[in-house]
């Protein structure tokens, strides 16, 4: 085989075998009238590994409204057990994708979460860029570290649903949450809430959060904002209004 010829086969070979280590950052494209938002086409195969953003079985058009309240909570500074406060009087649940950083120094807080009839998922051990994790051992043990952990200090097993922190990742990395049971839990609504020294105004952020709901959203929140906390209560009444109920991610998980 010449060299040329040789090359033309790598090139074909590399045309065809899909580059599983790109690292990606999902995202949505957002829309002004509450449909539910379009999958960029870059993350078109996240399905074919358990991984969803939004619940496709409820669309636009269809008669039953649903979301999902889930939370990225690595610490607490008392907003946290804010939100659970409302939950709990609301009746809603809720998924909390948790850190170590909680069940170590907010145990409490964490057996609340499950006692209260919410799920308590992983979000990584340590908050590491997950994309970046090629080896099945290594990205197996940031998972397994965070479950051990809660077995230990909480009891009892976490739910099997695996968010990828800041919403890194790879078509390896979920292909390897797949293999260890997980699905991968990504979002269909998200708004910069995570900066405690830059929290947006109540009015704005249920004015983006409503502007931004459609039916099967899976609503991602920062249970550490002051802002969320304060208009849960508000926006819980709102959603209800416009005859939606509240989703748990295992009744999405078994479509």
């Amino acid at each position: 085989m010449t060299i040329l010829s040789l090359f033309s086969v790598l090139c074909l070979l590399m045309s065809v075998v899909p580059v599983n280590n790109d690292s990606l950052s999902f995202y949505v494209k957002r829309n002004s009238d509450h449909r539910q938002p379009m999958l960029d086409s870059a993350f078109s195969y996240i399905e074919q590994y358990d991984a969803f953003y939004v619940d496709k079985r409820h669309g636009d058009d269809c008669v039953e409204r649903v979301l999902y309240l889930t939370f990225d909570a690595g610490y607490e500074n008392g907003n946290v057990e804010k939100i659970l406060d409302v939950l709990k009087s609301e009746g809603v649940p809720g998924a909390f994708f948790i850190l170590d950083n909680l069940i170590k120094r907010n145990a409490s807080l964490v057996r609340r979460m499950r006692d209260e009839g919410h799920l308590v998922c992983n979000h990584t051990m340590r908050h590491r860029d997950m994309s970046k994790i090629s080896d099945p051992a290594v990205f197996a043990k940031e998972l397994h570290s965070l479950e051990d952990l809660y077995r230990e200090e909480i009891g009892g097993e976490m739910a099997k649903y695996y968010r990828p922190p800041e919403g890194r990742f790879s078509r390896k990395n979920l292909e390897m949450a797949q293999a260890l049971g997980y699905k991968t839990v990504f979002w269909s609504f998200a708004y910069a809430d995570w900066d405690n020294a830059k929290q947006p105004s109540e009015e704005a952020a249920v004015k983006k959060i409503l502007d931004n709901t459609h039916n099967g959203a899976i609503i991602l929140l920062h249970p550490t904002s002051a802002t969320n906390a304060a208009i849960l209560p508000r926006l819980i009444r709102e959603w209800r209004s416009m005859g939606y109920r509240f989703g748990s991610l295992d009744e999405l998980g078994a479509s």
